[in-house]
């Protein structure tokens, strides 16, 4: 099908990632002013949901923020564990589209929502996104009674950047015999770093993410080149796929990585 009308001058007026970044803390606050106030223009809000909270959790070299909501109703409930896209560069649990999302997803699915500020590239590069997300897995496993969650309906899911970290996340339990995770949610998932499939140069530009971008996303993210075949940062490229949780995979028809 044809790209959806609504969506036209939106891929026309996005800009690619700057040649050079001095400072990634400015870089992130205007990106954040401009995410949210696209939000504004042109989402609704998220529903009400019964409460929210910030937990800080210390992490080894430091603390990240985890935002959690909560439905309405007598639990315990199951819970989603959310890493937001980004690129591993930017996005936060406090920008308001994560917030919508959150939200929706809170209400829509009678679930907790423990929403994961990962801490971002290229200050922390791989793996630091992706234990820290570990680290707020193993939380919600250990606080599952102060939560008022089901321990052994845990989920897992992100978009793009975030839902490379969850599945990253589930090879990582598996093979250390971690918490079981019963689904992942992936959405338009980066799996292979290697930017080897079709999909990356067919509709590597012209539709919002740009391959040139994404190219230079990965020296920013991993340390070096040969760390976008370990498994645990291109999830595709894992040898052995047993043992999983399910997975289900949402992907776009006009996007770069549409074949990952």
């Amino acid at each position: 099908m044809p790209v959806d009308p609504f969506l036209e001058p939106m891929l026309t007026s996005l800009p690619p990632m700057p040649e050079q970044i001095d400072d990634w803390d400015a870089f992130r606050t205007q990106g954040r002013q401009g995410s949210d106030a696209m939000v504004e223009q042109l989402t609704e809000p998220g529903p009400e949901v019964h409460e929210t909270r910030t937990v800080s959790l210390p992490v080894a070299g430091g603390a990240i923020d985890l935002r959690v909501y909560r439905p309405a109703g007598e639990g315990p409930h199951p819970v989603h564990v959310f890493l937001h896209g980004g690129g591993w560069v930017v996005g936060s649990v406090h920008d308001k589209y994560i917030d919508v999302v959150s939200r929706e997803r809170c209400v829509g699915a009678s679930c907790v929502v423990v929403a994961v500020d990962y801490r971002k590239a290229p200050e922390h590069k791989f793996p630091t996104g992706l234990t820290d997300a570990q680290a707020a897995l193993e939380w919600v496993v250990e606080n599952a009674a102060d939560l008022d969650v089901r321990p052994e309906l845990i989920t897992v899911g992100g978009q793009s950047a975030g839902a490379n970290l969850a599945a990253g996340l589930a090879l990582k339990l598996r093979d250390e015999q971690g918490p079981r995770i019963a689904l992942q949610l992936l959405e338009v998932p980066a799996l292979d770093l290697t930017l080897s499939l079709p999909s990356h140069e067919t509709y590597g530009t012209g539709y919002g993410l740009h391959v040139a971008d994404v190219r230079r996303l990965g020296p920013l993210y991993l340390s070096s080149p040969d760390q976008a075949t370990n498994p645990y940062a291109s999830p595709l490229l894992a040898p052995d796929l047993s043992g999983l949780p399910p997975a289900y995979v949402m992907s776009a028809e006009y996007d770069m990585l549409r074949d990952d």
